[in-house]
C-alpha cells in the first residue's frame, strides 16, 4: 500500500475528480469500474469515487469499510495498481500531518508503545487462534519446502533456530514473543532457554500458558526495559512497531544484552524507501504508529553497534502467508462474526489483501538479518 500514499498529486489542490477520472487512472493498471473480471471495481455509491481521488490510500480503505465498493480479489485488484504505480497520482490524506507529528513527538516512546498491543493484538485471541497456525506465529512463514502454513511456520521457526546455531544450555532472548509459539519451539526443539518480552497482556498470558513446564519466562515489558545478558537474541515481526527515532535506540539496547560473541537475529518487514511514518490506513486502523523499516535507515541503527553476518530476503512467501491467514479467517467468520461484525470483517479482509499486494507487486520486502557483535571468526555461513 505504500505506493498509494504519495505525497503528490495532479488532484491535489484541486475539487475531488469524477467518475471518468477514476476510471482513466485505473484503465492504466487494466482495472474496470463496474467490470466482470476478479479484479474489477464494483461502485456502489457514487461518494466512494471522490473519496478515492480526494483521500487516496486512506479513502480507498475507508469506503470499502463502508461498503461503498467491491471487489472480488482486492489481493489482485491492489497488485495492479501498485505495479502501474498508478498510486503516485493519487494525494495521501493527511500524510503530511503525520510526518510532522513524527517530527516533533516520538510516536514510539515508552509510554506509547503500549497502545498497538492494546490495539491490536489484544482485540481477541479467538481471533488469532483461528487465523493462525496451532502456535500462533504471526509473523511470514517459510514456505520453501512447505506445503501448508503450518509446515511453513514450523519451517521458518527452524530456520531462525539454525541460523543463530542454538545449543542446549544456551540462554536466549526472544524480543516481541507474541503468543509464544518461538519460544516454546526453542526450547522443545533445541533445549535453549529463553525469555520472552512482548507490550500486550493477552500474548503475555497466553505465552505464559503455552510454555508451562518449559525453561521459559515471559516477560510483560518494553524492549528498552530489559536487562541481562544473552548468548543469542532474536526479534521476529516486532521491529516494525519500533518507529525510525528508536532503531538507534534498539540496536544500541540490542548490542548491550548480547554477549561479545553472540548472534542476533532481526526479522522485519521491509520497505523500498525510508519514511517517518506508515502508511495512513494501516496506520489508522491495524498497527498504530507502525512503520517498515528500509534498509537505510536498519544500517545506519546497526552501523557501529552490529556486523551484518547475512541479510535474507524471502518477501514474496509472505503473499502466501497472508492469503493462508485470509482463507482461515473466512472459513472462521462464521464463528466470528456476532462478536466482530460485518464492519470489521470488510476491514481485516481489506488488510490481509491489501498487504499481500505489496508483498506480490515486490514493494514490500521481509527480511532476515543475522548480526555479530565482532563479527565471526573465519566467517559466517547461514542455512537457507
Amino acid at each position: 500500500m505504500r505506493s498509494l500514499t504519495a505525497s503528490h498529486s495532479h488532484f491535489a489542490g484541486n475539487q475531488p475528480g469524477s467518475r471518468d477520472d477514476l476510471s482513466t487512472l485505473l484503465l492504466k493498471a487494466d482495472i474496470r469500474l463496474d467490470g466482470t473480471r476478479p479484479w474489477d471495481v464494483t461502485i456502489h455509491d457514487e461518494r466512494a469515487v471522490h473519496r478515492i481521488l480526494a483521500e487516496g490510500a486512506l479513502g480507498a480503505g475507508e469506503s470499502y469499510m463502508d461498503g461503498w465498493w467491491d471487489c472480488r480479489a482486492i489481493d489482485q485488484m491492489l497488485t495492479r495498481v501498485l505495479r502501474a504505480g498508478i498510486g503516485s497520482e493519487l494525494p495521501s490524506a493527511g500524510l503530511l500531518w503525520a510526518q510532522l507529528k513524527a517530527r516533533v513527538c516520538n510516536l514510539q516512546s515508552t509510554r506509547r508503545a503500549w497502545i498497538v498491543g492494546r490495539t491490536h493484538y489484544d482485540i481477541g485471541d479467538d481471533l488469532y487462534r483461528r487465523m493462525l497456525d496451532p502456535r500462533m506465529i504471526y509473523s511470514c512463514g517459510y514456505w520453501l519446502n512447505a506445503a501448508n502454513l503450518d509446515e511453513a511456520q514450523e519451517a521458518k521457526l527452524d530456520l531462525v533456530c539454525r541460523k543463530l546455531d542454538l545449543h542446549p544450555g544456551m540462554r536466549v532472548l526472544d524480543v516481541g514473543c507474541g503468543w509464544g509459539g518461538a519460544a516454546q519451539f526453542a526450547a522443545e526443539r533445541y533445549g535453549v532457554e529463553v525469555v520472552g518480552c512482548t507490550i500486550s497482556v493477552n500474548q503475555a498470558k497466553a505465552a505464559e500458558e503455552r510454555c508451562a513446564g518449559l525453561p521459559v519466562q515471559i516477560l510483560l515489558e518494553d524492549y528498552r526495559d530489559l536487562k541481562g545478558r544473552f548468548d543469542r537474541i532474536y526479534s521476529i515481526g516486532m521491529f516494525e512497531h519500533v518507529g525510525p527515532r528508536n532503531y538507534a535506540t534498539f540496536m544500541q539496547k540490542m548490542s548491550k544484552l548480547l554477549q561479545p560473541d553472540g548472534l542476533m537475529l532481526l526479522h522485519s518487514i521491509g520497505s523500498l524507501h525510508s519514511h517517518s511514518v506508515g502508511d495512513p490506513w494501516l496506520t489508522r486502523y491495524i498497527f498504530p504508529n507502525g512503520v517498515p523499516p528500509s534498509m537505510v535507515q536498519i544500517g545506519a541503527a546497526v552501523e557501529g553497534r552490529f556486523v551484518i553476518e547475512d541479510w535474507h530476503n524471502f518477501g514474496s512467501d509472505y503473499d502466501r502467508t497472508l492469503m493462508a491467514w485470509s482463507a482461515n479467517f473466512e472459513q472462521s467468520w462464521p464463528e466470528l462474526q456476532s462478536r466482530y461484525g460485518e464492519r470489521f470483517q470488510r476491514m481485516w479482509h481489506y488488510y490481509l489483501h491489501s498487504c499481500a499486494a505489496t508483498f506480490r507487486s515486490r514493494q514490500s520486502q521481509l527480511w532476515q538479518l543475522v548480526m555479530s557483535p565482532r563479527g565471526v571468526a573465519g566467517g559466517y555461513r547461514s542455512p537457507r
